[in-house]
């Protein structure tokens, strides 16, 4: 199912879950789809209604040319959350997720009832860091050499040398990832700059972060929660996928702080 933005950008999004429960919107890491979630849904479904979906550029959504902005990713959200007529919702987001929900806890917080940010930062750079990436994605031939990076980057050593289909379905979404929404999602990340503004947070707020994560450090985390009034803070013995590498511990931290 799709809505489409105000710039006239196809948005793919997923319901799973009773229409009578409360919504839970899940947002993606960059270089995935809402399928990131698949692991999560059977559960999280039993006691919410669930909204996955797409960001601007990656899996089923429409790619739009040039550099996008961590304001249109956020906009993103609240069209399709008027086009489906949805008020108020909790928000979960992992990574590139997490500064969508950074944003939406600043800018709309009338629209956010409770903030799970994940594996995530206020800002990442330097930014030329992200124009080498930028530029990197766009001269490759392929992404094959990109999906081993991240994936490099996702997974602790023991995940990726096993193998399995959980290695094989993050690699297959990484593969897909259109090279020109890729690089409009690393612009997003290289000018976002929330460390100042996120201390306007009012939403009720769980931070997660990985201990042994090389993308979002642990760090990151802990400043996130040391910066928003009255957030917590959970640490998990994982690398980036906090919700793939440590599958109970995270639904169960998101469970008890949703209800």
């Amino acid at each position: 199912m799709y809505i489409t933005t105000g710039d006239h950008v196809r948005i793919a999004y997923r319901f799973d879950g009773a229409k009578h429960l409360p919504v839970l919107i899940l947002s993606n890491s960059i270089g995935t789809s809402y399928h990131m979630w698949d692991g999560e849904v059977d559960v999280l479904s039993q006691h919410f209604r669930v909204l996955r979906y797409d960001a601007r550029g990656h899996g089923e959504s429409g790619v739009p040319a040039g550099a996008y902005s961590l304001d249109r990713l956020g906009r993103d959200v609240l069209e399709m959350m008027d086009a489906l007529g949805i008020q108020r919702a909790h928000f979960l987001g992992l990574s590139l997720g997490g500064f969508v929900g950074q944003w939406l806890g600043i800018h709309a917080p009338q629209r956010i009832d409770r903030l799970i940010l994940s594996n995530t930062a206020a800002q990442l750079g330097p930014a030329s860091v992200f124009d080498e990436r930028i530029a990197a994605v766009r001269a490759a031939s392929d992404m094959r050499e990109t999906a081993e990076g991240f994936l490099a980057n996702w997974f602790p050593k023991h995940m990726l040398d096993a193998g399995g289909p959980v290695i094989d379905k993050f690699r297959a979404m990484l593969l897909a990832t259109d090279r020109e929404g890729l690089a409009g999602l690393f612009a997003a990340v290289r000018d976002a700059d929330l460390r100042r503004t996120i201390r306007l947070i009012e939403a009720p707020t769980l931070v997660i972060a990985g201990r042994d994560d090389t993308v979002t450090s642990a760090q990151h985390g802990a400043d996130i929660a040391a910066a928003i009034p009255g957030a917590r803070l959970l640490t998990l013995p994982t690398v980036h996928l906090s919700n793939v590498e440590s599958r109970q511990a995270y639904l169960n931290a998101v469970l008890h702080f949703l209800r």
